[in-house]
């Protein structure tokens, strides 16, 4: 396993990273213990950094992934959640209600700290709540020893703009702004490095477009994106290859995104996305897939306010 810094915080932190959101079945309904094996294998092999969320699962990402971590020394781990989204669309970014979630998510994770706190997918509050309730909340954890660093997570990459205007943060996180179809990510990095802002990216397989397996019925990405998406992992298909590998080691071979989280509930995916990262690429086969993807490239969606979506391409 390659370790990259985050930014100004001075953790080294594993390229690949494990994503909980599984863990709360996200995605299928997954057994407790098999979800703690995962955890503990994606730790021994070397992974570092394990983020999750209050929503996923409704509590249940959290709750299980408390019982796996309390198994393992706490120095072995970087650990990250988020607070404000408590639902599909229950949100409060008050300073009260932040506040009350971070203690909370330490109950449930049986833990007295939190490495990072993101406030979770910003888009969807007005800003200036952000700026009267939530960043001072963060200010106040911070000062309580309860979280060491801070940070905001959202799909728009104008969140990050409209946030580092105002306040200095130690990590953002972003998600499906940095895998085969979509690297508008790259946009806002020269930002983050001014500012000394770490970078956590997430979804390397867009939430589960780049695969065989028809996307999630909720998933918000329109047709001509979901269509591409799979005809590119139907081609990696017809050549013997998962383009979930080639997902996996195109978003950890670049050297300015220090991690990509990748979320499973099973032992053996976690041992293979691991195993992927050091495995040279094929190359010849990524430039069939991004010719591929090329109509679809930095193709986005719209989340939340319409306020913080006007650079979205849809």
């Amino acid at each position: 396993m390659k370790y990259r810094k985050l930014g100004k915080t001075g953790l080294d932190v594993s390229v690949l990273s494990f994503g909980a959101s599984s863990l709360g079945s996200l995605f299928r309904e997954t057994n407790e213990e098999e979800s703690i094996r995962t955890v503990h294998t994606a730790v021994d092999l070397g992974i570092n950094l394990i983020d999750v969320s209050p929503y996923y699962g409704l509590t249940k990402a959290e709750t299980v992934l408390g019982k796996a971590i309390a198994q393992i020394d706490r120095e072995r781990f970087i650990l990250t959640t988020k607070a404000g989204r408590y639902g599909d669309d229950e949100f409060d970014f008050s300073k009260e209600r932040i506040i009350r979630s971070v203690d909370e998510s330490l109950k449930r994770l049986y833990t007295d700290y939190i490495d990072i706190l993101y406030l979770h997918d910003i888009e969807f509050a007005a800003f200036d709540q952000l700026a009267e309730g939530a960043f001072p909340a963060l200010d106040a954890l911070k000062q309580s020893g309860k979280i060491r660093f801070f940070g905001v997570s959202g799909l728009p990459l104008s969140v990050f703009e409209k946030s580092l205007a105002v306040k200095e943060f130690d990590s953002v996180l972003s998600y499906c702004h940095y895998a085969l179809n979509d690297t508008s990510l790259l946009d806002v990095v020269p930002l983050l490095e001014q500012h000394g802002v770490g970078l956590v990216n997430a979804s390397p397989l867009s939430m589960g477009l780049l695969s065989t397996r028809p996307a999630a019925a909720w998933h918000p990405a329109p047709a001509d994106i979901q269509r591409l998406c799979k005809e590119a992992a139907e081609h990696c298909a017809s050549k013997g290859a998962d383009i979930a590998k080639l997902a996996v080691q195109y978003a950890t071979a670049n050297e300015r995104i220090p991690t990509t989280l990748v979320s499973t509930a099973s032992p053996d995916n976690i041992r293979k996305n691991i195993a992927w990262t050091d495995e040279p690429m094929d190359t010849e086969l990524l430039q069939e897939v991004l010719d591929i993807l090329e109509p679809i490239r930095n193709k986005s969606w719209i989340s939340g306010r319409p306020e913080y979506n006007e650079k979205t391409y849809v």
